[in-house]
């Protein structure tokens, strides 16, 4: 009895993973077409989500305006790829996961850069969205 109902209640924690791991392709693939508004799309629309970089913003509009700010060219955006080192449910509507960024871009562009990142994801009605995002290089 006790599978069963550890089975019924993890269940729904097994599709998270597959489910937030398309969003980071979704983001890459965003990224790599130079769409950055897709790209943010991915982040909760919400004034209450946080980037924590190099200095903390908050709110979708200053997360976005980030973005546009500091990659305002496709030179400057370079390309994408993320490598996910662990996805981890933290309850039935939120997530953590940790990973690797690595952009590649050409001497003009800025150069290549590589870092870490820790997201915070949480289910809405519109799908798992970053609510939280610290990347540093």
């Amino acid at each position: 009895m006790r599978l069963v109902l550890a089975l019924f209640f993890t269940l729904p924690l097994w599709g998270q993973d597959a489910a937030i791991r398309g969003v980071l392709t979704e983001q890459a693939a965003a990224w790599n077409r130079g769409d950055l508004e897709s790209f943010a799309s991915t982040y909760e629309n919400s004034p209450q989500i946080t980037f924590f970089g190099k200095s903390l913003n908050r709110g979708y509009a200053d997360v976005l305006a980030r973005y546009k700010k500091s990659y305002a060219t496709r030179e400057a955006m370079g390309k994408l790829r993320f490598e996910i080192l662990e996805s981890r449910p933290l309850g039935a509507d939120h997530a953590l996961v940790l990973g690797k960024f690595f952009l590649t871009r050409s001497a003009a562009g800025g150069g290549d850069a590589t870092g870490q990142f820790t997201l915070v994801l949480r289910k809405t009605k519109q799908g798992w969205k970053i609510v939280h995002d610290h990347t540093s290089s």
